[in-house]
């Protein structure tokens, strides 16, 4: 079932993976709700959109309710990096120039899309681009990474990808970062040091992950091959053709920029709203 999801006549790609520092991470989690609406309308054909960020912390909701956040904001910026909140569940993670993010977007309109069947087809996509390695790629949770869950994708224990899910007006969004190149246990040792400055041994009713750098790397790390963020990509349009799908590439519609506009907007509020408390 999980591949029958990319098996897309066609693909629309848009790819945002080299727009360099000033483009915000705000932007994409609103480009993603837009597009999320227009393939749930039925306006947009399934979409592809990579993006990259510089230096960015993306927190999780959960992770706005943390006892000393302010303490744990102030020294990520300190660091050099950027913090927003995500308007979906999960907790904190690193963007940077080496983390590739991939979204694929679809429609439910007409069938839905069980939540485990978007995590397998992400996989599967995953599993596909470098099967040419011979590691073996698994999806469960890496206790002591960040941000865990139960299709963390790791290769021998170590975390170099997670992925996570979102749902707008008929349209799901399976969105990965994948660590492609840097150290993921310093990414790690970051958010560790965050957690402990926004802990600092309070009680919390929910349990926030205690981060053990080790279990994170990225894939350059793991396969032992120097990657760039355009290696990925060139394996991402070639696994999608091997699929037999017709790619074009694409940017966002005079349509779809007043949706996006409004979606941006909201982001930046609850931003405001959020990070000023």
């Amino acid at each position: 079932m999980a591949n029958e999801l990319l098996q897309q006549p066609r693909w629309r790609i848009i790819d945002q993976s080299h727009l360099g520092p000033i483009f915000d991470a705000k932007q994409s989690f609103a480009i993603d709700d837009t597009l999320c609406t227009m393939v749930g309308q039925g306006v947009s054909e399934a979409v592809v959109r990579t993006w990259v960020h510089h230096d960015t912390i993306v927190l999780g909701i959960q992770d706005t309710k943390l006892p000393y956040l302010r303490e744990g904001i102030s020294f990520l910026q300190k660091q050099g990096y950027r913090v927003m909140v995500r308007n979906s569940g999960g907790l904190a993670v690193v963007l940077d120039e080496g983390v590739l993010n991939i979204s694929l977007i679809f429609s439910e309109t007409k069938k839905a899309i069980d939540i485990n069947q978007g995590y397998e087809a992400m996989w599967a996509l995953i599993q596909q681009m470098f099967a040419s390695y011979g590691a073996i790629i698994e999806a469960k949770e890496i206790e002591g990474s960040y941000c865990p869950g139960s299709y963390d994708l790791s290769i021998n224990g170590k975390k170099f990808a997670g992925i996570s899910q979102r749902r707008v007006r008929g349209g799901v969004a399976v969105q990965i970062y994948i660590c492609v190149h840097g150290s993921g246990s310093a990414r790690a040792e970051l958010i560790r040091q965050f957690y402990e400055r926004s802990l600092q041994g309070a009680p919390t009713k929910f349990m926030y992950p205690r981060i053990v750098p080790e279990t994170m790397a990225s894939l350059s790390e793991l396969l032992h091959v120097p990657l760039t963020i355009s290696d990925v990509m060139l394996r991402l349009l070639q696994t999608l053709r091997s699929f037999g799908a017709e790619l074009y590439s694409s940017v966002l519609t005079q349509e779809e920029w007043p949706l996006y506009e409004h979606h941006l907007q909201r982001m930046i509020e609850r931003n405001e709203k959020t990070l000023s408390q």
